[in-house]
């Protein structure tokens, strides 16, 4: 994409901008406001249609396969001008995540007759209606079931006492030995080098530790079939969106065919409104919107404080873990909302100890961090809301295991 966009003259690019507000008047998204981050200046832009495709949130979770950006930026954006998020409550795991990094061992590893062990070298899947244990993958069964039914398979694991202890929580194995050094090395030379450099094993040798990392949110920002919001004028796109076309879990790759699909559609929608608009203007509303939000961004770099965004960002990511992890129940989650509006409160009393302009990251940190509460609040609500269980969502509660069509057939 970034090679294709170089090709075409009219396509201007402002790389390394951290956008932090949208801008609307009269209930019309009319742009953006953003750090420079190279500079540290806040820009403007104006238009009279505005395109999210910021990513998913997975970064609120300690353990996670995602990149560092991934931190609900722009759905926290666009709930805080009262646009719906939906589906907030549906989070996917990825079963076999590196325990020091989240990084993916990908579901290319079991395809290729991979097999996941417990502490005592035992294929446990089979204990959870995943089996029979065959020596060949079987496509649905054993280690190619479903991603949320490996990690809940994990979690009763570990509750059993019968996964293995680290320094970086509970982890099983992925035990690839017997399919011998010249066959790894061909068909899985990634998998190799990533297990050897992040965790110091050799899946030739040694069975490789892993344990379920948050993947994917299925929920996000409320879009109809040509990617518009509530608010006119602003469209999303990709994993900050919420289209409905993953429903309650995720297939593996539909999230590509989703925003290639998605993204052409909401350009085209994007273009043909913006085309029956006049020409935006720079009003006083939007002037003084724009002012308002410089003013906040330079109030936060002044603003003193007794708190640390890496001490709440951490206490953040382990609550969610905690409270609103693989299975949930109603004491778990309200204790999480409990704690996570008590990290709302002390968000409040930061303090960013870089004062300096230009690629300020604590400034960054401490805009990604407000977003990331925002979101786990919504995710939080949205678990305790939906009492029942279905695809990533799993309730522990005996009333509440089995899906409730009646009463929850709905996003």
């Amino acid at each position: 994409l970034f090679q294709t966009s170089l090709q075409f003259d009219n396509i201007v690019r402002y790389d390394e901008y951290f956008c932090t507000e949208l801008l609307v008047e009269d209930d019309h998204c009319k742009g953006v406001v953003c750090i420079d981050i190279k500079s540290g200046e806040a820009k403007t832009f104006i238009a009279n249609a505005v395109i999210l495709a910021t990513g998913g949130a997975g970064r609120v979770y300690q353990f996670n396969t995602n990149g560092g950006i991934v931190t609900g930026d722009g759905m926290s954006m666009a709930y805080r001008k009262g646009v719906a998020l939906r589906d907030m409550e549906f989070v996917q795991y990825h079963p076999t995540g590196l325990p020091s990094s989240g990084i993916l061992m990908t579901e290319g590893c079991r395809g290729e007759g991979g097999l996941l062990v417990n502490k005592d070298g035992y294929r446990y899947l089979q204990d959870y209606g995943l089996g029979p244990a065959s020596d060949k993958p079987v496509k649905k069964a054993m280690e190619l079931g479903p991603r949320d039914r490996l990690s809940q398979a994990f979690w009763h694991e570990r509750e059993k006492g019968r996964t293995v202890k680290t320094e970086y929580g509970d982890v099983v194995y992925l035990d690839m030995r017997h399919l011998g050094e010249d066959y790894l090395h061909e068909r899985l030379p990634m998998i190799c080098h990533l297990a050897e450099q992040f965790e110091g094993v050799d899946p030739v040798t040694d069975p490789v530790p892993v344990r379920p990392a948050v993947h994917y949110t299925m929920g996000g920002i409320r879009t109809d079939i040509h990617a518009a919001t509530s608010l006119t004028g602003l469209y999303a796109v990709g994993e900050c969106a919420s289209s409905g076309l993953h429903g309650a879990n995720r297939l593996g790759s539909n999230s590509l065919t989703e925003f290639c699909v998605f993204g052409k559609v909401a350009g085209e929608t994007a273009a043909d409104f913006v085309k029956k608009q006049a020409p935006v203007t720079f009003s006083d509303s939007l002037q003084q919107q724009a002012q308002a939000a410089l003013d906040g961004i330079n109030a936060l770099r002044r603003q003193s404080g007794n708190e640390s965004i890496a001490d709440i960002r951490k206490a953040l990511t382990l609550t969610m873990e905690d409270h609103c992890g693989i299975y949930r129940e109603e004491k778990l989650l309200k204790a999480g909302l409990d704690e996570v509006n008590a990290l709302i409160e002390r968000y409040q009393h930061i303090e960013i100890k870089d004062k300096s302009e230009a690629f300020n990251t604590e400034l960054l940190m401490a805009y990604e961090l407000g977003m990331l509460l925002d979101v786990a609040k919504a995710m939080l609500v949205s678990a305790l809301n939906r009492t029942e269980s279905r695809g990533a969502h799993q309730r522990l509660e005996p009333e509440y295991t089995e899906r409730d069509d009646e009463n929850f057939l709905k996003h």
